[in-house]
């Protein structure tokens, strides 16, 4: 049967917006990639079948191992031209998302975490309704460590610089408008972002010891130039509780670094991925292998994964993530078992891939394409983990019945 899925359709607001900063763009983002925290409007149009899915087999021609029933292909590798579209695959591939295009077919938007001397920024592969690849292309250039980032409801795409003086750039996934710094958004060292709609709201993420988890509440619908940050104080002295909101005094960190300015935050050990369902905001946490969830209604935080007490600590080195409209958190593994594993919304942990051969490298990028039945990610330096480049870096295409 197939798998039912929604466009969104752009607003006028929200067109006249993108008109105004993005011009040029004629697609919709996936209902599946949806980063809203409100009702996505497809939580019950999709049935998952992750829970169903057999044991991993053995490693298949290109390393990886997969349930029954499921196969692989290389998308792109580092230094190499990918199809015949051109352009270079970039060093050290990241966080990554998809988009919809008006013929049928969609876009896989990959960050660089590289320096910009050596490429850094975003790359794009524009697939036909096939899924055949017909062009790649540069999105975003000049930046540094580009690590995750997020989608936003009106169809662009957030990157994120992981270093002190990092900031936010919305990025145009067809590759035809430049992209936008968003300095309001905050400097510091950004790993990903979740947008609520419904508010206004964009939560972040920041990769330290003793990073925070911020909200960005932007002044105009579908509008990231202006707004007010603030930082997340957990009440009752516990990691988890009710969250209050505090205003950060100067988001351009021009005298303090930006998570010291509000001394009663709470610290987080290294943000790592976030995103929005029905509600709730998940994000990771790599230092201490936890998987939290912030209730936005509610403003409670309470950990849904934490390897030191679970039952099944089969998730470690926990890093990107991602969340599927029927509410299965897929969290990708920095070391670990280099295995993409699944929560299911009934809370059984399941790993979904596994890439064998690739030690020291780290799984990124995790998204689903429109049909839900083709997952994307990357081994960010590949086979030869020990390079600081990601010279060896590798984008995949696993296929199966992921829903039914």
């Amino acid at each position: 049967m197939p798998v039912k899925h929604h466009s969104i359709v752009i607003d006028p607001s929200r067109r006249r917006f993108l008109q105004k900063s993005f011009a040029g763009m004629g697609w919709m983002m996936a209902g599946t990639m949806l980063s809203r925290c409100s009702s996505d409007g497809n939580g019950g149009s999709v049935t998952s079948n992750i829970a169903n899915l057999g044991p991993l087999r053995d490693p298949d021609e290109n390393g990886l191992r997969l349930p029954e029933g499921f196969t692989s292909r290389v998308v792109a590798r580092s230094g190499m031209e990918v199809e015949s579209s051109g352009y270079v695959w970039h060093n050290a591939p990241d966080g990554g998302a998809v988009f919809v295009t008006d013929d049928g077919g969609w876009i896989y938007v990959s960050n660089s975490e590289t320096v910009s001397t050596v490429g850094a920024g975003a790359s794009a592969v524009r697939f036909a309704s096939n899924g055949d690849i017909v062009d790649a292309y540069r999105i975003l250039e000049g930046t540094n460590l580009n690590c995750a980032g997020g989608v936003t409801p009106w169809g662009t795409w957030l990157s994120c610089e992981e270093l002190s003086t990092g900031q936010v750039w919305e990025c145009d996934p067809l590759g035809q408008s430049s992209a936008v710094v968003r300095p309001s958004m905050g400097v510091f060292q950004h790993e990903a972002v979740a947008i609520d709609e419904a508010n206004r709201h964009a939560y972040m993420t920041e990769d330290v010891g003793d990073g925070r988890f911020y909200r960005f509440v932007y002044d105009a619908p579908g509008d990231l130039s202006a707004g007010e940050l603030q930082v997340a104080e957990v009440m009752g002295g516990g990691p988890e509780g009710m969250v209050e909101w505090r205003t950060v005094p100067d988001p351009s960190a021009a005298d303090t670094d930006t998570r010291l300015q509000v001394p009663s935050s709470t610290p987080f050990d290294g943000g790592e991925g976030i995103w929005c369902h029905q509600g709730i905001v998940y994000f990771s946490t790599k230092g201490d292998n936890r998987i939290w969830a912030y209730d936005t209604g509610t403003a409670m935080l309470t950990i849904l994964y934490d390897a030191a007490t679970s039952s099944t600590p089969i998730l470690t080195g926990v890093d990107n993530l991602t969340v599927s409209p029927a509410g299965d958190v897929l969290v990708a593994e920095d070391g670990g078992n280099m295995e993409i594993v699944a929560i299911t919304a009934e809370g059984t942990l399941l790993p979904l891939v596994q890439v064998t051969g690739h030690e020291e490298s780290e799984i990124t990028g995790p998204a689903f394409d429109p049909s839900l039945q083709r997952l994307y990610f990357s081994s960010q330096r590949g086979p030869n983990g020990g390079d600081p480049l990601g010279q060896s870096g590798i984008t995949y295409e696993v296929t199966g019945p992921f829903f039914v």
